[in-house]
């Protein structure tokens, strides 16, 4: 692999001379137009003359890393200082993947890497893995493989696998029930952390409110078809224009899209603490570990927001004229049915973490390791049409799983507001849509809500690649 890298300066006897000739010789090389700088267009096509395979963007990133004086090439100083730094890091790396000092890394130190970063992966994915890094068909790596494989992929450490199969942060369909995204040490410490987590918070809320006539419908169906009442997508919509005008079709999106800051925060400081408290071995944090930690954090914050639920639930059912905004809603809810009526659907929501999560996570984690195990290759990046499918696939799953008890909360949180109508607990009411509508009553109003999951992830992802590249975060 690489062979005239290998000739140029992966010698292990090198000695820090013949190191700089061997910069030098590759600057040459890559200097097409010989001006003394290698800008992003000559790194791509130089690399690729020497059969030196790079990760997407990998060029732009290690001139950015590089350009000190921020002229959009390197010179050859910061052609040298880039590539030194970055193998002290790779040698690090490198070090500490090889446990047992040999000076190698084998099959059983890839597999227990990838497990300490919370992937559980077969024996025969691990051999994929090494495979694509040596070169001399032993089965082990040492240094010089991994230099070689590593050397022009700004990729340093394998928690660049963390880094790129983010997808809660990403995606936004309209419920906050999934395992919070983990994020790397270096991403902790450097303060990345908080600007993807801002990046996120408006793209769900460009999201949200794009989406928002389709969750609105979605409401109004949970809460008010029926057998005996059938309410089509467009006789719900002529309905809801006859009574209140195209602004009407936005109603409760305001605190749909207030409470996304407060409960990442909430979601993402208690997902911290509980992983702390729940993984058997310090800095690691196993699957089930890390699905415990996240359902936990998710009720967490789903009690802290809920007020803010039921909120949304009234203003979205509410006719023209009935409340003025968010605060004569709530001051109306606590003035008419007390406290207790902010918590009302409370028992159906939390439950509905467990499949939600549960199954989103699995799916997820399942289609990961997949496409890690037979792609991955150069690189941990999946591209944009990979982690869009597999993420929207894995919620929309977690959707299908927790629907029922999703409209369960809904029809308890608006019954109250509704005239005559009786007030049941969870159990009476399962029982008497089971009785009077069957199976398929649990699920009224699932086409909207299927129906908003393209444009809603679709939306927040481009919102999200803007957010990211306008707060200065690199890919």
């Amino acid at each position: 692999m690489y062979q005239a890298a290998r000739k140029l300066f992966l010698s292990e006897c090198q000695c820090a001379d013949d190191a700089s000739r061997s910069y030098e010789a590759l600057f040459a090389k890559l200097d097409a137009n010989k001006d003394g700088k290698v800008d992003v267009s000559e790194m791509k096509a130089g690399l690729a003359a020497m059969g030196i395979r790079t990760g997407a963007g990998a060029a732009k990133k290690i001139v950015s890393s590089g350009d000190k004086d921020q002229d959009e090439g390197l010179d050859f100083n910061e052609f040298s200082k880039y590539l030194k730094d970055h193998e002290k890091k790779l040698r690090l790396t490198f070090k500490s993947l090889d446990r047992n000092n040999d000076g190698r890394i084998d099959l059983l130190e890839i597999k227990q890497s990838l497990a300490d970063l919370g992937m559980d992966i077969s024996k025969a994915e691990a051999e994929k893995i090494l495979q694509s890094i040596d070169v001399d068909g032993t089965m082990t790596v040492d240094w010089n493989e991994w230099r070689e494989h590593f050397l022009f992929n700004p990729a340093t450490n394998l928690q660049e696998i963390i880094r790129y199969w983010k997808h809660s942060t990403v995606l936004d369909i309209g419920d906050s029930l999934s395992i919070p995204d983990e994020f790397t040490e270096e991403e902790k410490t450097t303060g990345l952390w908080w600007k993807q987590l801002s990046a996120g918070a408006m793209a769900g809320a460009v999201s949200r409110t794009g989406t928002a006539p389709l969750d609105r419908m979605k409401v109004f169906m949970q809460v008010h078809s029926s057998k005996s009442n059938k309410i089509s997508l467009v006789g719900g919509f002529k309905q809801m224009l006859k009574e209140g005008g195209v602004a009407s079709l936005w109603r409760g999106n305001g605190v749909n899209v207030l409470k996304i800051a407060p409960e990442t925060a909430i979601k993402f400081t208690a997902y911290e603490q509980y992983k702390k408290m729940l993984s058997s071995e310090p800095g690691k944090i196993r699957t089930h570990e890390r699905f415990m930690a996240g359902s936990l954090a998710g009720a967490t914050a789903q009690t802290a927001i809920y007020p803010m639920e039921v909120m949304k639930t009234r203003l979205t059912l509410g006719k023209t004229g009935q409340y003025s905004g968010m605060l004569d809603c709530a001051k109306k809810i606590l003035k008419k049915e007390g406290v207790k009526a902010f918590y009302k659907g409370y028992i159906p929501n939390i439950l509905g973490i467990i499949p939600y999560a549960g199954i989103d996570l699995a799916i997820y984690e399942s289609l990961k390791n997949l496409w890690l195990s037979r792609y991955a290759k150069d690189t941990a990046n999946p591209g944009i049409l990979v982690l869009l499918g597999c993420g929207t696939m894995s919620s929309t799953c977690g959707q299908l799983a927790s629907y029922p008890l999703a409209l369960i909360r809904t029809r308890m949180q608006a019954q109250a507001s509704l005239e005559g109508s009786e007030q049941l607990p969870m159990k009476r009411m399962v029982q008497k849509i089971l009785e009077k509508e069957g199976f398929f009553g649990l699920y009224r109003g699932i086409l909207p809500n299927f129906m908003k999951v393209i444009p809603a992830v679709s939306i927040s992802y481009v919102v999200y690649e803007n957010m990211r590249s306008g707060l200065g975060i690199q890919k």
